[in-house]
Order: C-alpha cells, then structure tokens, then sequence
C-alpha cells in the first residue's frame, strides 16, 4: 500500500508524493491551462496502467511478451446530477499477435485490475482490443 501527501502549490496545481520511495507527480487544473497530468487523466491512467500490470504479471507466468502495448484512453464527462466522470473507454493496442487462448487470459487478467472493480457500475467502463492482423 503506498503512502501519498498531496500539497496545494498554488495558481492550480498540485504536487504528489509518494512517501515511501519519495516520488513526485505534478497535477494541474486543465481549465486554468495547466500543462501537467489533470485530476481526471489520473484516473484514467490509473486504470489502464493497473490493467496493463494486471496482464504484465500473467505474461510473465506464461512467457508472454506485451512490450510495448498501448492503451488509448477516453474519458467524457457528464454534469448529471453532478459533474463526475461519465464514461471511460479503452483501447488496447496489441504489439503482437496471440493465440485465442492467450488473448482470452490476457483478457481475463485485465479485468481482474481491482481499480477497474472500484468504480460505480453507473460508470461504464468499455474495453476493446486490437491485435495485428
């Protein structure tokens, strides 16, 4: 579990760190022309890496290589009832092709990405992949 202290700069923009390892992340307002990551780019880079890492650690079980898979992320955003996240899809770009078998494991381990489990099911979560033909 890490550890993370979030402190208010000023003019909109934020830094984190991780306690443990002492690593910093900066996060800006996007609506104050911030150039760092925003609050909601986290999120979705959150999940997606956490996705990724989720199929890293089955490739690696099974000597699989996903270097260099790429995931597309999109997220809209809705003001009903409140401004919040209103949707969040994305795109797996597969490096290389798999069997049906490994893809249907790859597959299955990027669900089991707890932060994926931690969103309200009226957020939809839609997850496609692409592999070379």
């Amino acid at each position: 579990m890490s550890k993370l202290q979030i402190t208010y700069d000023g003019s909109q923009h934020c830094t984190a760190t991780e306690k443990i390892q002492e690593k910093t992340l900066a996060i800006d307002c996007p609506y104050s022309g911030g150039k760092e990551f925003s609050p909601t780019n986290l999120v979705g880079a959150g999940l997606a890496s956490c996705m990724l890492l989720s199929m890293g650690s089955l490739a690696g079980r099974n000597k699989l290589d996903i270097s260099d898979t790429r995931v597309d992320v999109e997220l809209s955003l809705t003001d009903k009832p409140i401004k919040r996240i209103g949707a969040i899809d994305l795109t797996f770009n597969m490096p290389r092709n798999f069997s049906a078998a490994d893809r249907g494991k790859l597959e299955s381990a990027a669900h089991k990405c707890p932060i994926e489990h931690s969103f309200d099911p009226e957020i939809p979560i839609s997850v496609h992949f692409k592999y070379p033909k």
